[in-house]
């Protein structure tokens, strides 16, 4: 097994643009282990901002005492990264993960340490100690609220390229976001990664619920699931469409395509609009249906492992990307939906890799 404290290399540009960049929280590691990987805060005027007001708290130095390959470690990290502290991580033998603040030490098990770091560090709320989520309890089926927390991420993700977009063609590419980022052409291809990210999280979500969540509705209403399948993927077109369009962006001179950057944002609406659709559809009619299936809870568990084994190069690859577009609420539950019901070895190699 790895190490749960890779480093990450995210530049402002591919977070958003410019009135939108925003750097992550200054995280260290001492001894020899590699710099924390980084989850980003959504932006303050990101379409979710009233959800996600922090306190100043970055001045704060904490250090996180454990075993570098332990699941626990990895969940409180992310824990403290929402909570915006300067974070060094203190490679330890002992089990029980251990926090310092100041002359302050603090050890036990992972609802002991959560209480505490929501204790000491109020803002932003992570609301961890149940799934409390839109009209969802304890009673919603796992596979429901996971579906339910990829499709928010998606469409922040859709709107910051949005955004970014039209940011892109105001400025006719003369201009870069951040100096770090280099040429206005960079940008270019720093914007065509982050939008070859969003679609591969896309396409395996789409598959995974081809694979998974329609059998089961299947099971309820054969006629409701076949009108579900010839419909999914009705997005397909558009998003390789403009997969191209960059591509052809890519290689125009950059100070003479203002009007291929309102068209590139055109494009990125026309996206936002038909998947917000696409997903108010299936949480209005088809995962109600998920309930009607009355699984049990061993069943719902193994539903959701062979969701998460369907993305796993998403979660893999692209799990901080995911995280990236989710509150600091949504993106400790959904870690919490993992590290509660998620297969331990399935989970381990999602959250500590090499």
């Amino acid at each position: 097994m790895g190490t749960c404290f890779s480093s990450s290399t995210k530049s402002t540009a591919e977070i958003a643009p410019v009135d939108l960049a925003v750097k992550p929280p200054a995280v260290v590691a001492s001894s020899t282990t590699a710099p924390s990987r980084v989850s980003a805060q959504r932006p303050p005027t990101a379409p979710t901002a009233a959800k996600t007001t922090a306190t100043a708290s970055s001045a704060v130095a904490v250090r996180l005492y454990g075993p570098p390959n332990s699941l626990v470690t990895s969940y409180l990290r992310f824990a403290l990264l929402h909570k915006k502290v300067h974070l060094r991580f203190v490679p330890s033998e002992d089990q029980k993960p251990t926090i310092q603040v100041g002359s302050e030490t603090v050890s036990g098990s992972q609802e002991v340490l959560l209480r505490y770091i929501e204790e000491k560090f109020p803002e932003p709320r992570l609301m961890i100690w149940k799934f409390n989520l839109e009209g969802f309890d304890e009673a919603t089926p796992l596979i429901v609220r996971t579906i339910w927390l990829q499709h928010r991420s998606m469409l922040w993700h859709i709107a910051r390229m949005l955004r970014w977009s039209e940011d892109l063609a105001a400025r006719g590419g003369r201009r870069a976001v951040d100096p770090s980022v280099g040429t206005p052409k960079m940008e270019i291809r720093k914007f065509a990664k982050s939008y070859t990210q969003l679609q591969e999280l896309m396409v395996e979500h789409a598959q995974m619920e081809e694979r998974i969540l329609f059998p089961v509705l299947e099971s309820v209403d054969r006629g409701m699931c076949k009108s579900a399948n010839e419909e999914h993927g009705r997005e397909l077109p558009l998003m390789n469409g403009i997969k191209e369009y960059i591509k052809s962006i890519a290689v125009l001179d950059s100070g003479i395509c203002s009007e291929e950057f309102f068209s590139l944002a055109s494009r990125f609406k026309s996206l936002q609009v038909m998947c917000k659709a696409h997903f108010e559809e299936e949480e209005k009619e088809l995962l109600p249906m998920v309930e009607a299936a009355e699984m049990g809870k061993e069943k719902q568990k193994k539903l959701m492992n062979q969701s998460l084994e369907v993305m796993r190069g998403t979660h893999s690859d692209l799990f901080d990307f995911l995280l990236e577009g989710l509150t600091p609420q949504e993106a400790m539950q959904y870690l919490d939906l993992l590290m509660k019901f998620g297969d331990p070895n399935l989970i381990s190699s999602f959250l500590c890799q090499d």
